[in-house]
C-alpha cells in the first residue's frame, strides 16, 4: 500500500475541495466513505524527481523500518549535500554504497536513476510539473527499477496531479473490492478502471479515500 502522508495544509493539493464534491456527487458508495474517513488530508512531498524515485527504489520490496534504515545510511554518506546530486551518487564507489545495505539490483537502479537524470530523462521538479502524465510515465519507467506503479505514485504524492488511478496498487484494489463488491478477492485491475470513470477527473482523491478506507476498517 502507497505511504499516506499527512500535514500541514499549506502542502495539500488544491484540487482538494472540488474533488471531495464531485466524487460526493458522482458516486453514493464514495460519498458513505468520505462522511466515515472525513477530510481529504493528503500531504505533497516538496522533494526532487531524483530524490522521489531514490527513494521509492530503495524503498522496493522491504518493510517500511528496514528500508527507512538503508535508505538514511546511504545519505549518510553524504552530509553535506542536500538535496544529494546524481553526479555525487555515480561518483561513489560501489562498496561504498553497498555498505548501507543495498542489493546489487538497487544500486544499479540507483546508478542508472543517476545517469538519466544527468542526461535529462528524468527532469528536474520544476520541469516535471509542467509535464503531462503520460510523458512522465513514458519518460521515468525508462529507468531500471522504475515502474508505472511508482511513477503513479510520483504523480500523486509529489506533483498533486489530480486525475491518477494506480488501478494495480494492492491496496486501491482491496478497498475497491471490500467497499463495492462486499468480497475479500481483489478484483481485476480492469473493473477499477471501468468503475473509475464515475470519479474522474479525481481519481487521485478517489484513490486516496480507498486507502484510508482500509486503515478505519470502514467494511
Amino acid at each position: 500500500m502507497a505511504e499516506i502522508w499527512e500535514g500541514s495544509p499549506a502542502l495539500r493539493p488544491p484540487y482538494r475541495n472540488a474533488a471531495v464534491k464531485r466524487l460526493r456527487a458522482a458516486d453514493p458508495v464514495m460519498a458513505e466513505l468520505i462522511e466515515r474517513v472525513g477530510p481529504f488530508r493528503l500531504q505533497l512531498k516538496p522533494d526532487e524527481t531524483f530524490d522521489a524515485l531514490l527513494r521509492s527504489i530503495v524503498y522496493q520490496q522491504l518493510n517500511g523500518r528496514a528500508a527507512s534504515t538503508i535508505h538514511a545510511r546511504v545519505l549518510a554518506h553524504f552530509p553535506k549535500e542536500r538535496p544529494l546530486t546524481p553526479r555525487s551518487l555515480l561518483a561513489t564507489p560501489d562498496a561504498k554504497l553497498r555498505s548501507a545495505g543495498l542489493s546489487a539490483n538497487k544500486l544499479r537502479a540507483m546508478r542508472d536513476l543517476a545517469d538519466k537524470a544527468l542526461k535529462g530523462v528524468v527532469p528536474p521538479r520544476a520541469e516535471a510539473e509542467m509535464l503531462p502524465d503520460e510523458e512522465l510515465i513514458e519518460r521515468l519507467t525508462e529507468v531500471r527499477g522504475i515502474g508505472v506503479w511508482t511513477v503513479q505514485m510520483f504523480l500523486i504524492f509529489y506533483l498533486g496531479r489530480p486525475d491518477v488511478m494506480p488501478s494495480g496498487d494492492f491496496g486501491v484494489r482491496k478497498g475497491f473490492g471490500l467497499l463495492y463488491r462486499k468480497s475479500s478477492q481483489l478484483p481485476p485491475p480492469a473493473a477499477l478502471e471501468k468503475h473509475a470513470k464515475l470519479w474522474a477527473p479525481y481519481r487521485s482523491a478517489a484513490s486516496w479515500y480507498l486507502w484510508r478506507s482500509l486503515d478505519i476498517k470502514t467494511v
